[in-house]
């Protein structure tokens, strides 16, 4: 989970007011924190985020904004109207413009900023700036391959500012920490930020480069920035913020958040105009800040079913304002909640509701005695995962857990298979959770490639649920138990998958029969089979095609197996 840290100075300044270490246990479970420790001898507050959702929180400027907001909401401060642009109204820009090359696409093909001034940088706003770029980054950012942020010199700045793609041989700048000239190609080599996150764009053609009119360079996102420009410093008052990336939405939030955090610091944000090469679904340009999230709506009906409670709608709009969101009611009790510009995080009505239940206060739902009496039992399909548990450790297998949410190239490209049938998040918050797993295997594929320094041979497993498009359902989708093994050697072949799954099939007291498996681009040809049970397929194996393990780049042969347990029963 995300933390930070901040110095006592820096975020009881931004509160207003100095709390003790239990009057903040008792606020942090508004916005899902803990305080994790605080170092009293050089003032330091250690805080933890129990939540991926709200990058917004992540730093001492989002987390002091939602404890103002919830205990002060009638003060809320109106980012929207201050600097914000929409599809309705522009801000004006003064002349300020980022200008988005056509060869951008090929590596990198979005980019977006914003300018701020009137705040004299000190050490801390210096050190709060940096972790915040680093928050956003690594975690919603994926390690930088989705967002990328740098700060500049605005002062130093002759706009319009352009980013492109360049040739990584030809094109040359001083990098941060550096004295010497060198290439976007040496960059990688020789600088640690570009042995670090060089292979996000190594193997492009081109590399990104943005610079300004006059022709001066700021930086290689998402690498490093130039010496100078990109040189930010204490005692500096006039910052250029911009945002490098893959998925347009993410960097609009994210550039939202740091807007919004850089403004409670005391800056003013200049609104800079970014125009792209080809239309977007915001159009051809955008003046950023930009405010893009839609309204969601919940009904007085759902509050009550869901949480338990006999709220009316004034009490539940004003739990929502409290959570530093504008609502309305309708006459039908329906909420039309309007988020803040910094967060996007509304997919559903029961969103709306955790809102209602987090502004309404936790302490004030009394607990309930169940009325009903009821007996545990573990279900048919729980018992029959035990057992297949423990016949897999005992056959030298190790269990593994992973996450039911992946991208879409992880669940289809990686594994030479088509995405049609993929589960996807119509709104995720990064392309590292934007779809459900249709399979284990993946998964499974994942760990053996970070596992390679690890002694031979590797034997994995895991039980748990898959979900795909199934149109012949009456859902439409299927969600089922699975069971997914690999195993990985040297001397790895179909033999050895075929002896577990018999080994497998033989302690579960199952007859089953192999059939030809044709058409399935995880396998090698020839060297697959189905699981047949009763006349239907319950599952495949067989040897990993060397073009999922190139994808994943495992470098030792595996072979792999799944099989629905629900088929089983």
């Amino acid at each position: 989970m995300p933390k930070f840290e901040t110095s006592e100075k820096m975020f009881f300044g931004l509160l207003g007011k100095t709390y003790t270490d239990k009057e903040l246990e008792e606020i942090f479970p508004i916005a899902k924190a803990e305080l994790d420790s605080h170092d009293t001898e050089n003032k330091v507050l250690k805080i933890e985020l129990n939540d991926t959702n709200r990058p917004d929180l992540w730093s001492p400027m989002g987390l002091a904004r939602a404890i103002k907001t919830y205990e002060h909401p009638e003060k809320r401060r109106d980012y929207e109207n201050e600097f914000f642009s929409n599809a309705l109204s522009e801000k004006d820009c003064g002349g300020r413009c980022l200008i988005i090359g056509p060869d951008a696409k090929i590596v990198r093909p979005y980019s977006i900023a914003f300018a701020a001034d009137g705040c004299v940088v000190t050490e801390d706003i210096l050190l709060a700036l940096i972790q915040n770029q680093e928050k956003l980054c690594h975690n919603f950012g994926r390690k930088r391959r989705s967002i990328a942020m740098g700060i500049y010199r605005d002062d130093l700045i002759q706009y319009p500012v352009h980013f492109d793609g360049a040739d990584p041989d030809k094109t040359h700048f001083v990098p941060l920490h550096f004295e010497e000239d060198m290439t976007l190609r040496e960059i990688l080599e020789k600088h640690p930020k570009g042995q670090e996150y060089g292979y996000i764009i190594k193997d492009s053609p081109l590399y990104p480069y943005l610079y300004d009119d006059a022709g001066r360079a700021l930086s290689m996102p998402p690498v490093i920035n130039s010496a100078d420009v990109g040189a930010v410093q204490v005692g500096d008052s006039s910052l250029f913020v911009e945002m490098s990336g893959t998925v347009l939405k993410d960097l609009i939030l994210c550039a939202s958040i740091m807007a919004c955090d850089m403004a409670d610091l005391g800056f003013t944000i200049k609104p800079i105009k970014v125009v792209f090469p080809e239309p977007t679904e915001f159009g051809d340009s955008i003046t950023v800040p930009y405010y893009f999230q839609k309204s969601s709506s919940c009904t007085t009906d759902d509050v009550r079913r869901v949480l338990g409670e006999e709220l009316n709608a004034g009490e539940c709009i004003e739990a929502l304002k409290r959570m530093g969101n504008a609502c309305v009611c309708s006459d039908k009790d329906t909420i039309t909640v309007h988020p803040p510009v910094f967060r996007n995080d509304f997919l559903h009505a029961v969103d709306v509701v955790e809102d209602v239940m987090i502004g309404h206060g936790l302490q004030n739902f009394e607990p309930t005695i169940p009325k009903d009496f009821t007996v545990g039992r573990l279900s048919p399909a729980e018992e029959l995962s035990r057992k297949i548990k423990d016949i897999m450790v005992g056959l030298g297998f190790q269990e593994m857990m992973y996450n039911y949410l992946g991208s879409k190239k992880e669940y289809a490209a990686n594994m030479n298979i088509s995405d049609e049938n993929l589960i996807t998040v119509s709104n995720p918050m990064s392309e590292n959770f934007e779809a459900l797993r249709p399979s284990v295997l993946p998964s499974l594929l994942e760990s053996e490639a970070a596992s390679q320094s690890a002694l031979y041979p590797h034997l994995i497993f895991e039980v748990g649920k898959i979900a795909y498009l199934e149109p012949s359902d009456n859902s439409g989708t299927v969600t089922h138990n699975s069971l997914g093994f690999l195993a990985a050697n040297k001397a790895m072949g179909f033999n050895d998958i075929n002896s577990y799954v018999y080994t497998l099939m033989y302690f579960l007291k199952k007859d089953y029969k192999l059939m030809a498996l044709e058409n399935d681009g995880r396998f090698i040809a020839g060297r697959c089979a189905k699981i047949v049970i009763e006349g239907k397929e319950a599952g495949v194996f067989g040897e990993v095609h060397p073009q999922v393990l190139e994808n994943w780049m495992c470098g030792m042969p595996a072979v792999m197996c799944e099989i629905n347990i629900d088929s089983l029963l």
